[in-house]
Order: C-alpha cells, then sequence, then structure tokens
C-alpha cells in the first residue's frame, strides 16, 4: 500500500470521529446564554448595590434547585457569608458564584444543571489555594456534614487570603 493512500486511509477515521461530536450540550448553551445575560445586567446596573443585587440573584438560582442540590448550596451560601464576608455573591453561568475585586473566587454547580451524578464547590484561579505544583480546584458534593461543612469553611477562608 502507498504511504498516500495509508494516509487517507487513515484520515477517515479521524473525519468520522470530528463529525460525530455535537459541541456544546444543551446545558452548556443555557448556561452560556445565562452568563451572556448575566454581564448585560452587571452593565447595565453599574456598580452600585451590585452586592445586594448578586445576593439576590444568588438566592432566587438557590431557590430555583430541588432536593439536595437545594440543601447543599443554601448550606454553602451560609458558610461562604460566615467565613469570607469580603466576598461578594454574585450569579456566573448561571450558578451560584462569590467574587473579590469582580473575580470569582468560588462557585457552586448543582448536579441538576448539568445532569452530573454529583454537586460540585469550584474554586477558580483568583482562589489563594496553590500548595505546591499540584492543588485540588473542584470537589465533588453528595452531601454535608459537619466534618466537609468545617472543611468548606478552611478552604474558602484560605482561597479569600
Amino acid at each position: 500500500m502507498s504511504t498516500a493512500k495509508a494516509t487517507r486511509e487513515s484520515t477517515k477515521g479521524t473525519k468520522a470521529a470530528a463529525t460525530k461530536t455535537t459541541g456544546f450540550t444543551d446545558e452548556e448553551r443555557a448556561a452560556m446564554q445565562e452568563r451572556a445575560r448575566e454581564l448585560k445586567a452587571e452593565a447595565r446596573r453599574g456598580s452600585r448595590a451590585a452586592k445586594a443585587d448578586g445576593e439576590r440573584d444568588v438566592l432566587a438560582k438557590i431557590a430555583e434547585m430541588q432536593g439536595t442540590d437545594r440543601a447543599i448550596a443554601e448550606r454553602l451560601h451560609a458558610i461562604v457569608k460566615e467565613s469570607a464576608p469580603a466576598l461578594s455573591p454574585k450569579t456566573w453561568y448561571g450558578m451560584p458564584a462569590y467574587a473579590k475585586d469582580g473575580k470569582v473566587v468560588c462557585f457552586f454547580q448543582s448536579a441538576q444543571k448539568f445532569n452530573a451524578r454529583y454537586a460540585t464547590l469550584g474554586f477558580n484561579d483568583a482562589a489563594n489555594l496553590d500548595e505546591g505544583a499540584m492543588w485540588p480546584t473542584s470537589f465533588a458534593l453528595k452531601e454535608l456534614t459537619d466534618a466537609e461543612e468545617a472543611k468548606i469553611g478552611v478552604l474558602v477562608k484560605r482561597a479569600v487570603s
């Protein structure tokens, strides 16, 4: 078999695999649309009452959640407010998030939002969690016990230090 023919045959599988991907899921597209709406709303509001508006938006998103996601989100909101009162609540891609100087430090992603097995507490690069050359930036949450709540409180405090 010639090299050219072998190359054509080997790329056939690549083309087929490339056409099978559909891009973003419906949930991801909805999150991006929510983020665009959030940015427009932030621009309209300006800096006036941003923290109060953010708190209202986060509480509204939490109220939309169901079951375990809602219970975890409510508790996380209280932990973040208690552990790091300097963080400003806001929505980010339709999720409850907490920012410092306009940059999202941490966020809660419900399991329901992306049809996942578990909810996630995530930290962005604005979080001061650096530990050596590698450290975790997100944590799976299936439930919150006192032990997990204490760990989250420590993480959030460290993230804003």
